[in-house]
């Protein structure tokens, strides 16, 4: 049994007993390819569409609308690269915090000359800015709006209706990275006010290595891998079968357990956040922490101090688990570049907090008590 303490739940989180065991299961009684015609394959296809239709119903989309992928990041690029080449976008209009997948894809489509990037302003908490985007709506046509339903490092999480309802206005295709909120928050498709979402099971207790992708009928991107014509002719390549029935399990379940789940993690986060402004001076918390945000994630500041660049490998010493920032850019030589956005003189320490349902506050009070080791505590009266 692993003691260490896991409040690194957006980079990923541990898979279900009962995601284990749909896996387990169908690894063991279904082997067959779902292209091959033949009963083995016929038996593979049909656990294929079974899920994709459990997906489907979870998000109320139609099950066609429902492309299979490795991730959330292929979607992403798959979704934009696609769209662009099938749709006749000649704008892309996101925002400088979105997730890697989105805005390094967006930048190398300009580079490419294929698209003209555009970035919306953000208030001082990292919210969009509504205003400024209507004004780049209005300005071009053609375009293409991505905006990220939660900040994966920060947590804030956009008003999406809004946003889909002022693409929609101005003629605008509309696509949200959703990774951070499919089985986390409520997302219905029928409403109609987004036309491409994308998820990866990984983050809600799933397996990693595979995600879909949502698109509506009337709007088809172009393949990214093309091949054998798998996934509509969309996603060429046999499907991850046994992931994906495990997917759609872990979204079953964490869909049944959202509310308490959600409510479970912000007691966690309220408590954390007022355990660090009690216990240590000139804490700060990035984004809007106790506002429109994840309950999922707590973003802290620390003061400059000669522990800081040591920060998280002290605390991982000291078995606990936590991120600087987004796990995806773990090996890379910069910072995050959302801090760098919001803080760009910052010299603070920034560390991501990111909570589960098997996490808890005497876990809490581990990770505080193991703080002050290198920080400076608050004066009592």
């Amino acid at each position: 049994m692993d003691k260490r303490i896991y409040f690194d739940n957006a980079a990923t989180s541990p898979v279900l007993p009962e995601v284990v065991d749909a896996i387990t299961h169908s690894m063991l009684e279904v082997f067959g390819n779902p292209s091959s015609t033949h009963a083995h394959g016929r038996k593979a296809k049909n656990m294929l569409e079974e899920a994709r239709g459990s997906i489907a119903k979870l998000i109320n989309c139609s099950p066609g609308e429902i492309i299979f992928t490795s991730g959330g990041t292929e979607a992403d690029n798959m979704i934009l690269r696609g769209c662009v080449k099938n749709l006749g976008i000649k704008h892309i209009i996101t925002s400088p915090i979105e997730h890697h997948a989105v805005l390094h894809t967006a930048v190398s489509l300009q580079k490419d000359g294929v698209v003209q990037l555009h970035l919306v302003n953000l208030d001082n908490k990292g919210h969009i800015d509504f205003n400024h985007l209507e004004s780049l709506l209005t300005t071009h046509q053609n375009a293409w709006v991505s905006l990220m339903h939660a900040n994966n490092e920060i947590g804030n999480l956009l008003n999406i209706e809004k946003a889909g309802e002022l693409a929609h206005k101005y003629g605008a295709l509309f696509h949200s990275d959703t990774v951070q909120t499919i089985g986390q928050l409520p997302l219905d498709m029928s409403k109609g006010y987004v036309d491409f979402i994308v998820g990866a099971a990984h983050k809600f207790n799933g397996p990693k290595g595979v995600g879909f992708l949502y698109c509506s009928k009337k709007n088809r991107p172009a393949p990214l891998i093309t091949g054998g014509g798998q996934e509509r002719e969309l996603r060429s390549g046999t499907e991850n079968l046994h992931c994906i029935i495990g997917m759609a399990k872990a979204l079953e379940l964490s869909i049944q357990n959202m509310d308490a789940k959600r409510t479970h993690c912000q007691e966690l986060k309220t408590y954390m956040a007022e355990m660090l402004q009690n216990e240590f001076t000139d804490i700060q918390f990035n984004g809007d922490y106790n506002g429109n945000c994840m309950p999922t994630v707590l973003s802290v500041s620390f003061p400059p101090t000669e522990f800081g660049e040591m920060l998280l490998f002290n605390l991982d010493l000291a078995g606990i688990s936590a991120s600087g920032g987004s796990a995806c850019s773990a090996g890379a030589s910069v910072g995050s570049h959302v801090i760098a956005t919001l803080s760009p003189e910052s010299k603070r320490t920034t560390v991501r907090f990111s909570f589960g349902k098997q996490n808890t506050k005497e876990q809490v009070d581990t990770v505080v008590q193991a703080l002050k080791k290198w920080y400076p505590i608050a004066e009592t009266a």
